[in-house]
């Protein structure tokens, strides 16, 4: 089985490993290198990092809309094309590059969560479940019929951090297991239900803005789901605060606004929300290392009745 790999970041990792130990990869297509982190290095993205590590060929397009890329992969003669968070959407010239087309691993069980962030809107929006779905590939954004999937629950204490990476394996099992059928013919697509789409957009820093007017499910769901990028943040006086773990609470203080500090004990901060009461485990000062809650009551002055706002807003 001849394949054509297209992914970039560290989820795709996984399924470029396990496409390597069922099939010959004729060339590994990845985003172009790009600055990152403080200094603004360039760096390459995670997939071709693994794929050169490997003894893959990489490509690194910056234009994928050409004639001339369709035809290049045509000539390599693939089987099936596999694409894991490439981010780009592919026309219908690389698509149909493979003799089978392309297949797409995605983060969700289709047809929810279509879209850029699978991952962290499904625990912002408080699912029970998600998994992994092997797709065909069409122009449009996550809409090709379903080949195959896998569930697994999301945990309370998951965050888009634990779950990525328990759902990147995942998917990587679930190309050991299908994509050899796919390619022999022995799967059945199922269109997908039109009526049951969700839609997963890509994620601004706006998203981590903490609204404690929400309930403290809702607020606890959010901080989660924003773990680690963008990260939830909300604001104590001047201070820009990010929090990174917290517990919910059906604790329901009377006569308290959201947002207000109501208790300090050993295991967290204990803060108001509009329903119940989140519990502040670990945060982060802007420009100071992240620290559980009892340093950073001791050491930053925090007390029982300051309130944290969203930022911006004095509510």
């Amino acid at each position: 089985m001849r394949t054509i790999f297209f992914g970039s970041p560290d989820f795709a990792v996984p399924c470029l490993d396990a496409l390597h130990d069922i099939s010959d990869i004729a060339v590994v297509i990845s985003q172009p290198d790009r600055p990152a982190g403080r200094g603004l290095a360039v760096r390459p993205p995670a997939v071709k990092k693994r794929a050169l590590e490997l003894g893959l060929e990489v490509w690194q397009p910056r234009k994928v809309r050409t004639v001339g890329f369709a035809e290049k992969l045509r000539a390599l003669g693939a089987d099936v094309g596999v694409v894991v968070a490439y981010g780009r959407i592919l026309p219908r010239g690389v698509l149909d590059a493979p003799r089978t087309g392309c297949v797409n691993v995605h983060a969700s069980l289709l047809p929810r969560w279509r879209g850029a962030a699978p991952i962290q809107w499904s625990i912002v929006h408080g699912d029970e479940e998600t998994g992994v779905t092997l797709m065909q590939v069409d122009e449009g954004m996550d809409s090709g019929a379903i080949l195959a999937t896998v569930s697994t629950p999301i945990a309370l204490d998951d965050d888009a951090a634990t779950l990525s990476e328990r759902l990147s394996k995942m998917g990587a099992e679930l190309l050991r297991e299908q994509l050899a059928h796919y390619v022999a013919g022995d799967l059945t697509p199922q269109p997908q239900d039109e009526a049951a789409v969700t839609m997963a957009p890509l994620l601004k820093k706006e998203h981590g803005r903490i609204d404690w007017n929400k309930t403290a499910r809702e607020v606890h769901n959010q901080i989660r789901g924003m773990n680690p990028w963008p990260g939830a943040h909300t604001v104590l006086g001047e201070r820009r605060i990010k929090v990174h773990r917290t517990v919910a609470s059906t604790l329901d203080p009377e006569g308290v606004a959201p947002g207000q500090v109501i208790a300090l004990d050993p295991e967290g901060i204990l803060v108001a929300c509009a329903e119940g009461t989140i519990e502040i485990q670990e945060l982060q000062e802007s420009g100071r290392k992240r620290v559980d809650a009892r340093s950073f009551a001791s050491g930053r002055g925090v007390a029982v009745g300051d309130r944290f706002s969203s930022e911006g807003t004095d509510a």
